[in-house]
C-alpha cells in the first residue's frame, strides 16, 4: 500500500470519527511521525500533501531538517534534553513536550538569544505510568503559572500518552480527562490568552481521542512506521 493509499485510509477513519462526535475534519491535524524514517522518506511525506512532522530526537533530526527546510513545519515530539534545547529552538515550530522547569527556563533563554516565541504543549501525565514523561495532573496549574511569566513560550495546548492497548476504547479516559485539564486551565484564565489544543492520539487509538477532543493527531506506524516508505 503505498503513502497516498494509507493517507485516505487514515483521513476515512478521521472523518467517520468526526461524523460520530458531530465535529468537523478541519479541527483535526495529522503530525507525521517521521522519527524512524530517512531524509528521503520525509520529503516523500511533504509531497504527499502532510505539512507537520514530527521528530523525537534532536540529533537524529538534524539531517532531515537541513535536507528539507524551509518545507513544513517542524513538531519536537519526544522527551526534550535540556542540552539538546539549543538544537531544536529556530528548527522546531511547537514542542509538545514541556514538563519541567529546567526544560522550561532553557527554552526561554535559547529563545531568546534568537528572538522567536516558540509554540508548546505542556506534556501531562495523566495515566500516572512510571514508564512515561510529564506532569501529574495535581502539578499542572502551579507548573502553568510559571510559565505564564515567559515572554518567549507561547501555550498552545496540552499533550498526553495513552498507555498501549488492545482496545482503543480503553484509552478514553485519560484523553477525556486531559480535555478536562485543558478547559479547567482556560477556566483559571492562567494565561492571557485561549489555550485551544490537545495533543494526544497515535495510531493504535487515534479515533477515540478524535472523540474526546484531539486537536493534533501524531501518526507513525500507521502513515510511515518503519519500513512503510
Amino acid at each position: 500500500m503505498s503513502l497516498q493509499d494509507r493517507l485516505s485510509a487514515v483521513e476515512h477513519r478521521i472523518r467517520q470519527a468526526c461524523g460520530r462526535c458531530g465535529r468537523s475534519e478541519e479541527e483535526i491535524q495529522i503530525i507525521a511521525v517521521t522519527k524512524y524514517t530517512t531524509a528521503k522518506a520525509t520529503e516523500q511525506v511533504l509531497l504527499s500533501g502532510l505539512t507537520h512532522v514530527g521528530e523525537s530526537r534532536a540529533q537524529e533530526a538534524q539531517s532531515k531538517w537541513e535536507a528539507l527546510q524551509p518545507r513544513g513545519t517542524w513538531h519536537f515530539i519526544g522527551h526534550l534534553q535540556t542540552n539538546k534545547v539549543k538544537e531544536v529552538i529556530g528548527k522546531f515550530e511547537y514542542i509538545h513536550s514541556l514538563d519541567r522547569l529546567s526544560l522550561m527556563k532553557e527554552i526561554e533563554q535559547k529563545a531568546a538569544r534568537l528572538n522567536v516565541v516558540v509554540n508548546c504543549f505542556i506534556q501531562v501525565n495523566v495515566s500516572g505510568e512510571k514508564s512515561k514523561q510529564g506532569l501529574s495532573p495535581e502539578a499542572l496549574f502551579s507548573f502553568a503559572q510559571e510559565v505564564s511569566r515567559m515572554k518567549q513560550i507561547r501555550v498552545v495546548g496540552l499533550m498526553t500518552m495513552a498507555p498501549h492497548e488492545s482496545d482503543a476504547e480503553a484509552t478514553r479516559p485519560v484523553f477525556r480527562e486531559l480535555k478536562r485539564l485543558r478547559d479547567e486551565l482556560n477556566t483559571r484564565e492562567i494565561f492571557a490568552y485561549p489555550v485551544p489544543h490537545l495533543s494526544m492520539g497515535m495510531s493504535n487509538d487515534f479515533e477515540v481521542a478524535i472523540e474526546e477532543g484531539a486537536t493534533w493527531l501524531r501518526l507513525g506506524s500507521i502513515l510511515v512506521g518503519r519500513g512503510a516508505i
